[in-house]
């Protein structure tokens, strides 16, 4: 922690010890976390459970209705409701540690990863992300996803809290404490905190965050159904930058599920395939070539990218014809042979259905199966160029 404090000072970022919330850097084993709800919180939840079930009526024009008695907490309240909260099992994944340049360094408490809401990442949604993927211990392809990632903050005019290789060793070093071999590593720059305008001009610093996440489980490459998204695909300008601006990317992928499908697939303003909610999509056609559609006017996926150049060896083998990206219609992407997403999170997903129309023989296709194959080899055995040790 030592040297992660003076790297962050050494690159000119204020961060104030005296202001340090004990909170963010305490560390609470689990043994010790809090079981039930706190007195005072089960007290709160059976006043709002008795106005919900409770009814004298409508109040009169102008009055003022109090139904319960919100408490005014104190820190250390505010700090065990939090713990209570996280003892309740209501979160689905595991944080095992968390970097905040607010605070100056990492906790492995998930009850204090927590950001602050003036944060204009939070209200305005100005602020960028990128992940990296860990597997048997290493980080996969963070250099690509760091460059990727400083290219958005860029273009969303967000200066860097600390130069790159700080951002690198911080990115390290959080994965390092926090001891995960397999999972992900999810990370954030954003204008800053400092007040509700529209304008950042009034942010002191930009921030940096940084979460890992555990995920005992890999991907399994299992066909799925996808539809065409009826949600607005993003301009250019802005699928081509991994902003914090999800929704339309969350809207498609919950219309997918809602059709029952995995996804939606979204069409650029000319008719054309461009990408899934948050994943490329990938062809091959009836002649045997790769088939993916041009990064122009989406988002350039670092795990597309790579896979793109593990395929180069079914060309040689006479797996594939040949590879090429280009506009590709919706109706050769239906009669392609096979079709399949591709992303950090999911690797190589089989598409077996888009709509009412199967795809190819409506089974997981060889092609998709190789390329996951050859995709997770690379995570387990690939060169150092992708490959990053953790020294736990």
């Amino acid at each position: 922690m030592a040297n992660l404090s003076a790297s962050a000072a050494a690159a000119g970022h204020r961060v104030s010890p005296s202001r340090q919330p004990s909170l963010a850097l305490k560390k609470i084993a689990p043994s010790l976390r809090v079981a039930a709800a706190p007195a005072g919180l089960l007290r709160l939840r059976a006043a709002v459970a008795r106005a919900a079930t409770s009814s004298s009526g409508a109040a009169p024009a102008g009055t003022i209705v109090n139904p319960i008695d919100v408490p005014l907490l104190s820190f250390s309240e505010v700090a065990e409701r939090l713990d209570a909260f996280q003892a309740s099992g209501a979160r689905n994944q595991t944080y095992m540690a968390m970097y905040s340049s607010i605070f100056g360094g990492i906790t492995t408490d998930p009850s204090a990863m927590v950001i602050p809401i003036d944060d204009h990442m939070v209200h305005r949604g100005h602020g960028v992300f990128d992940t990296a993927a860990i597997l048997d211990g290493h980080l996969y392809e963070l250099e690509q996803h760091l460059d990727r990632f400083l290219k958005s903050a860029h273009m969303a005019k967000i200066p860097l809290p600390f130069d790159r290789s700080t951002i690198r060793s911080v990115l390290v070093q959080t994965v390092c404490a926090s001891k995960c071999t397999q999972g992900s590593l999810r990370y954030w720059l954003s204008v800053g905190p400092g007040d509700f305008q529209l304008s950042s001009s009034g942010c002191t610093n930009s921030a940096l965050y940084a979460i890992v996440i555990d995920s005992p489980s890999l991907p399994v490459p299992s066909g799925c159904k996808v539809i065409t998204s009826s949600i607005p695909v993003k301009s250019p300008q802005f699928a081509v930058m991994k902003s914090v601006n999800y929704l339309p990317n969350a809207l498609t992928k919950v219309e997918g599920e809602e059709n029952g499908g995995f996804t939606g697939i979204w069409l650029d303003d000319e008719g054309f395939v461009a990408e899934g909610s948050n994943m490329n999509v990938v062809f091959v056609t009836r002649n045997k070539e790769l088939l993916m559609p041009r990064f122009d006017k989406i988002l350039s996926g670092c795990t597309a990218k790579r896979v793109l150049a593990l395929a180069e060896q079914l060309v040689e083998n006479g797996g594939l014809s040949g590879i090429s990206s280009r506009n590709v219609c919706v109706q050769e992407g239906k009669a392609a042979a096979e079709m399949m997403l591709i992303g950090s999170g999911i690797l190589v997903k089989p598409v077996v259905q888009w709509d009412d129309q199967m795809i190819g023989s409506g089974k997981e296709g060889p092609i998709a199966q190789t390329l996951f194959n050859l995709i997770l080899e690379d995570m387990r055995s690939g060169p150092p160029s992708v490959r990053i040790r953790v020294p736990y």
